[in-house]
Formats: structure tokens, sequence, C-alpha cells
């Protein structure tokens, strides 16, 4: 689908940009790739990057705040990848109406530059911290999941828009292995730990990026996408990048769960379970869509889950071992 395709990427110099952009030039013909973000330092170190693809790529400095800007930018383009956000827990907690702003706000202007330039799908990224969120970046990210869900209704099937959600990237710019990786090469006594009991879902940079590319193939519009993913347990992580180093516990930070949660209980009504992912449907009916969500697009076959049903990554199935969490680390 995105051979001869003009595509757009908000966020685009990000670790997931990055990735993003390396496997779709990698692996698609293209007709334009549109890298849309606010740090031309960025955008000039990504640019001398991927210097050999100049001809088809563009770089344009704008801020999703800006709605007449993204208008401009969304213009002629097939397909949108929205990877702005601000997502650093403890300063969105701090900074509340600047995370508004960008994760709501900018939200609404990509849907609203999408309807004006009839782009035909548009791919939103999530967290899970949108499940039942306990801080404002995860509230905000609700928001948004709901308004790009919504946001079907508007476009009455010329534009198709979905959600994927899912949890810690290993090895991206904020997460806790380049800040424990940085604590070690400072000679650190010791690494801190918010809780001994701590969970997480684990994913690879690369595993996102395949997420993404295939559920862009599955979508049909108001889905949002969870993949089937491994937890780890922070103080697992912890003895596999420094298992000399001892712990010390430092207490759980503002805003922070001790589990993560992607599909909630209260929406077990509207999962539907595939292989190796699930899919929240919408609770609403779209205006002239009769949609069977049991079968995608590529002809993926899944079951309602049982009521009551969560997935969370401290009852999940599938845990990594030191063993593992090392191999995935090295993956990043």
């Amino acid at each position: 689908m995105f051979n001869g395709k003009s595509v757009l990427i908000t966020g685009g110099t990000g670790s997931f940009g990055y990735r993003y952009v390396s496997t779709l030039l990698s692996q698609y013909n293209l007709k334009r790739l549109v890298i849309y973000s606010r740090d031309e330092l960025k955008q000039y170190e990504m640019a001398m990057k991927f210097q050999d693809h100049e001809s088809i790529i563009r770089f344009f400095i704008g801020d999703v705040r800006d709605a007449l800007r993204l208008k401009e930018a969304t213009r002629g383009i097939d397909i949108i990848i929205h990877a702005a956000a601000m997502k650093h827990v403890p300063i969105a907690e701090y900074n509340p109406m600047e995370c508004i702003k960008t994760n709501i706000h900018g939200a609404e202007n990509i849907i609203q530059a999408a309807l004006d330039n009839n782009v035909e799908h548009v791919m939103a990224l999530s967290t899970d911290k949108a499940a039942n969120p306990i801080n404002l970046y995860g509230a905000t990210k609700l928001v948004s999941d709901k308004l790009f869900v919504a946001a079907n209704n508007m476009s009455g099937g010329r534009t198709k828009f979905a959600v994927v959600r899912y949890g810690n990237v290993v090895g991206s710019r904020g997460s806790v292995v380049p800040f424990f990786d940085k604590l070690i090469r400072e000679g650190t006594d010791s690494l801190p730990i918010t809780h001994k009991n701590m969970t997480r879902f684990w994913i690879t940079l690369q595993q996102g990026v395949d997420f993404v590319l295939k559920c862009m193939k599955r979508m049909d519009g108001g889905e949002i996408f969870v993949p089937k993913i491994p937890s780890v347990r922070i103080i697992d992580l912890a003895k596999a990048m420094a298992p000399d180093l001892p712990m010390k516990i430092i207490g759980i930070r503002p805003g922070e769960k001790l589990h993560e949660i992607m599909c909630p209980a209260d929406d077990s009504h509207l999962t539907i379970e595939f292989d190796d992912h699930f899919v929240i449907t919408p609770s609403i009916t779209f205006f002239s869509r009769n949609l069977n969500f049991t079968e995608n697009l590529l002809h993926e076959k899944g079951s309602i889950v049982e009521q009551g049903f969560e997935y969370n990554s401290g009852s999940n199935t599938n845990f990594l071992d030191i063993n593992t969490i090392k191999s995935y680390n090295q993956m990043s």
C-alpha cells in the first residue's frame, strides 16, 4: 500500500521516525516522504543520514500545534503516521498545559488537516499509559486515541483513521535502558529501582515499526491495535544490565504505575483477539459503515475475548528471563 504513495511522519526525527523511515525506504518505492518536526538540528542530521534519498524526502519544520502549517504539509499526502507527542511522564505532570496542547490539540489538528486534504489513511501511535490512565501523559493520549477513532464518523469513510498502542520501546530516547546504561558507564555504585515488583511491556524498535506497517495493511478505520508482546520485571532488567551492582529502591515517580495495561477490562466487550495481536473496536457505529472486525483486510480471523479480560504487564503469561532481556537490549 506504500508503493507510489506520499507519506508524512509527524515527529519523524525521533527514535521511531528514524527506524520507520529506514524501513520504508528499504522495502517500498515511495513517491514522496515528508518528515514533519520542530527541531532543525535533528532534521539536518537526518537529512545527512538519508542524503541518498534526497530526491523523495522533504523536511518540514513545524509543530503539530500549528494547524495551518499542518494543512500545508499534508497537501498531496496519502498516508500519515502520527508519532509526535510529549511523552515524558514527570515533565508532562509539571507542564500540563503544554502536554495538552501537543497531545490533544495536536491530534485534533492532524485530523482536520487529513480531512481537508483527503488523506487516505492516518495511523496514530499511542501508549500503554493511555489505558486506565493515572498520569497526564496517559490521559492526553487516551483523549487522542478517542479523537482518532471518532474521526472516522467525520470522514464518512473517505479518510480512515486507526491507532496502534504498544508498551515500552527498548532503547528509545528517555527510556530506562539508556538511563541505566549511562549510570553504568559513569561508574554508579547502584541502580535506582522504583519498586521491586514493577513490570512493563517490552518491544524492540524494529518490532514496533513492523507492527505499525502490518497494521496499516490491516486497518479499515476505527481500530486500536495492540500487539501481543512480553513483559519484563524491572529488577530482572537491572540484573541483566549490571549483575554485580546492588539496587536501590527509590519509590514510584509521580504518575507512574506498578504495572501497565494495554487492553482494559472495561473494554473487554469490544476487544477481539487474533494470533499475534488484539483489536479494541469502536464503541460507536460509523455513519454508512457496517464493519466486521473479527476478520481484517489481511483475512486474519479473531474472536471476542471473555468478559472482564485485561491485558496487563503484571499478569502477562509471557515474561522475558535475564538472558533474553540481554538479547533484546542488543537488538535495540
